[in-house]
């Protein structure tokens, strides 16, 4: 007999319905119960292998650590797993201490949640270097080892590794050697920048590149230097290539460039006659160009210019013999020295109007020059043919001569053990490089002993 009633719904017989309500009372107080938790955040979620939780370390045992993560029992770190932990790490764990842990197992057959605290670590390195994957991030480690093949570098728990062919050009060229020790154990210690190309964590592999880094953080590393250096700063750097054109030094990971004409005050046809990839070199800061994040450096202006001690001697107006060992359209060149030359313009050469030097010089004649300018900045010295007897330097030729003869004089004295009334050298030089009136020249002369008939005749 079916009974229509809206208590009991529809076509449902009365011998069965007490049992229906009693089954449907405890599944609404079950719903009720589980409703209520997941409110209160006290839902239990059965943990399943693999999975990676947060827990609370419960005790701490010789054999065990007992970790609550919020289910019916505490998890238990015991065995392999235990022993996997280094000592310092494990005396570091504290009761009530928070840790990552890896479900082993979900149950083993004594009932517990199996764990373990490294395996959670590893993972989460795993998925660390997974990201940086995927992001192409590039970070800052140091090398901690090495294999045949190449570096091995740490992230995380992780060991990276470096092949020869992801290493950057300034270490590469750094290599020397036959064997791995020889090439590579220098560079234990170093820091390095990476970027995570290959990740395989069942093979367990996990491959690096420097060389993808460097290309990656040039810019950025070019910004950071550009905010931070300004000319005339000097710093040290290294060497990461070199052409005929000038040789690149890397500062703090960005390269600027030593032109050929900034490498050496030695006359060089190419920069590897002096600098080597990877030789470490001080350079000065010349010029920056930060629309176009160009760096110029110099290497020589960080050492004495050997042409000034040259020309420590000469001075402008001092006549001077010379060598004519080159004719130009322009002028002609003069070797003044062993190793000094410098140039008569042709409007120097004579008085009257000439096309070419040769129509009054010749390669290898000895002549009697005037120095007319010293450009140390350029390192030219100008020689004058006209001006050798020009009266505008009868003056200055008159003190020079006589500063000479003074100075011959005092040395000879001084040879023979003999006293006179001499000026020293020193301040004959002085006096020689004032403009006195005629009168107060005229009275100097006549009143040095040392003075011949021939200069006052001249006077």
């Amino acid at each position: 007999m079916e009974i229509n009633h809206p208590a009991y719904g529809q076509g449902v017989e009365p011998s069965v319905q007490p049992q229906l309500e009693h089954q449907n009372t405890n599944a609404n107080e079950q719903n009720s119960m589980e409703s209520l938790l997941g409110q209160e955040g006290l839902g239990i979620e059965f943990p399943q292998a693999g999975e990676i939780r947060h827990g609370v370390i419960a005790t701490i045992k010789e054999n065990e650590i007992l970790v609550s993560i919020g289910t019916k029992s505490e998890g238990v770190i015991s065995g392999k797993e235990l022993d996997s932990i280094p000592k310092e790490e494990k005396d570091a764990l504290k009761v009530g201490s928070e840790i990552p842990v890896y479900v082993v197992n979900p149950e083993d057959e004594n009932g517990n949640v199996v764990l373990s605290y490294m395996r959670a670590i590893e993972q989460q390195d795993w998925q660390y270097v997974t990201d940086l994957l995927a992001s192409g991030e590039v970070i800052e480690s140091k090398v901690d080892g090495y294999n045949k093949g190449g570096l091995l570098v740490p992230i995380g728990r992780l060991r990276g590794f470096v092949p020869a062919s992801q290493i950057g050009l300034a270490r590469r060229a750094a290599l020397s050697g036959d064997t791995p020790d020889q090439r590579w154990s220098k560079m234990v210690g170093d820091k390095i920048m990476v970027r995570v190309i290959e990740v395989d964590q069942e093979r367990r592999r996990l491959i690096l590149s420097e060389r993808l880094a460097l290309q990656e953080s040039r810019d950025s590393l070019k910004d950071r230097l550009l905010e931070g250096i300004q000319e005339g700063d000097i710093r040290t750097g290294r060497v990461t290539s070199v052409a005929e054109f000038g040789a690149f030094v890397n500062i703090d990971g960005a390269d600027g460039l030593v032109h050929l004409s900034e490498v050496s005050w030695d006359r060089i046809t190419h920069p590897k006659d002096v600098l080597k990839v990877g030789q470490e070199v001080k350079v000065k800061v010349i010029s920056i160009d930060r629309e176009r994040k160009r760096i110029g450096l110099s290497i020589r202006q960080l050492q004495e210019d050997p042409w000034l001690q040259k020309v420590a001697h000469l001075r402008e107006g001092q006549l001077i013999e010379g060598t004519i060992t080159h004719l130009t359209k322009f002028g002609a060149f003069a070797r003044i020295s062993e190793d000094l030359e410098g140039l008569i313009h042709l409007s120097e050469i004579s008085e009257e109007h000439i096309n070419h030097p040769k129509e009054v010089l010749k390669e290898g004649e000895v002549v009697t020059l005037r120095i007319i300018k010293i450009d140390p900045e350029k390192r030219r010295i100008g020689l004058s043919l006209k001006k050798v007897d020009s009266p505008a330097y009868a003056d200055l030729d008159w003190k020079i001569a006589l500063a000479e003869e003074v100075q011959e004089i005092s040395q000879e004295n001084a040879q023979a053990g003999g006293q006179t009334a001499v000026e020293s050298p020193e301040e004959n030089e002085e006096a020689s490089s004032a403009e006195a009136p005629a009168g107060e020249q005229s009275t100097s002369v006549e009143s040095n002993p040392s003075t011949s008939e021939e200069e006052q005749a001249a006077q």
